[in-house]
C-alpha cells in the first residue's frame, strides 16, 4: 500500500473515533430532553348508591317555590322520593291517573312526607312549578338537575320510587306498582309496591317487598 493511501486511512479511523463519543452524547442529550411519559390516572371510581337498609343520603334542594328543602328536616318521618320527569309517558300517565297525588294525599294523614325529585339535566324550577301547577301538587318538586341526588339514590328511571322510614334507613326501592306500561287505566289486579310498603312499615312490620326492578324512562342525567 502507497504511504499516501496509509496516511488517508488512517485519518479516516481518527476522524470516526471522534465522532462515535460525539453522536452517543448527542442522542443521551436527546434523550434527557425528551419530557419523560406521563403516567395514566386511574379514573376516579364511582360512589356506590345507598343500599337498602343503610342511611339514606342526606340532600339539601331548592323546591318549586323556591324554598329550600332538607331531608334532615323530617328526621323521625316515613319519606317517599319520587324522581319525576315531566316529559316521560310514564310519569305522564301516572299523573294523569292521579296515582302519585292520590297516595300523597292519602298518607299523608299518617305523617309520611312525598317528596318528588327532578333530575333531569334540563329541565329546572320554572318547569317544576308548571308541572306542580297543572296537577295542584300537594307535594314539592325539587330540582336536582346537576343530578347529584339522583346519582347518590341510584335513581335510574322516571318514575323510580325510593322510601326512607322512621329511621333514616332505605327501606324500599323500586317500581311504583306492577304494571309497567306508558298508556291505559290500571288494572283491577295491579299491585301498588309503595302503598304496600307503607302499610306495611306503618303497622311496625318490615316491609315484604324491599326492592322491585323499576321501569319507565331512563333519567336524563347531565354528563
Amino acid at each position: 500500500m502507497k504511504p499516501a493511501s496509509i496516511f488517508a486511512l488512517g485519518a479516516a479511523c481518527l476522524i470516526a473515533a471522534a465522532t462515535l463519543p460525539l453522536a452517543a452524547a448527542e442522542e443521551e442529550v436527546e434523550k434527557a430532553e425528551k419530557p419523560a411519559p406521563k403516567k395514566e390516572q386511574a379514573a376516579k371510581p364511582e360512589k356506590k348508591a345507598a343500599a337498602l337498609g343503610e342511611t339514606a343520603p342526606a340532600f339539601e334542594l331548592e323546591d318549586h317555590k323556591g324554598k329550600k328543602v332538607k331531608l334532615a328536616d323530617f328526621k323521625g318521618k316515613t319519606v317517599v322520593l319520587e324522581f319525576v320527569n315531566p316529559g316521560c309517558p310514564y310519569v305522564k300517565r301516572h299523573y294523569e291517573l292521579g296515582t302519585m297525588k292520590s297516595l300523597a294525599e292519602r298518607y299523608k294523614e299518617k305523617k309520611v312526607v312525598w317528596l318528588a325529585v327532578n333530575s333531569t339535566h334540563t329541565m329546572g324550577r320554572e318547569d317544576n312549578k308548571k308541572w306542580a301547577e297543572e296537577h295542584k301538587l300537594p307535594y314539592p318538586i325539587l330540582d336536582d338537575a346537576k343530578g347529584k341526588v339522583g346519582r347518590a339514590y341510584g335513581a335510574k328511571t322516571t318514575p323510580h320510587m325510593f322510601i326512607i322510614d322512621k329511621k333514616g334507613k332505605l327501606a324500599y326501592s323500586g317500581a311504583i306498582d306492577n304494571q309497567a306500561t306508558a298508556g291505559g287505566p290500571a288494572k283491577e289486579e295491579t299491585v301498588n309496591y309503595v302503598a304496600k310498603a307503607l302499610d306495611e312499615l306503618l303497622a311496625g312490620k318490615p316491609v315484604s317487598t324491599p326492592e322491585t326492578k323499576p321501569y319507565g324512562c331512563s333519567v336524563k342525567y347531565a354528563k
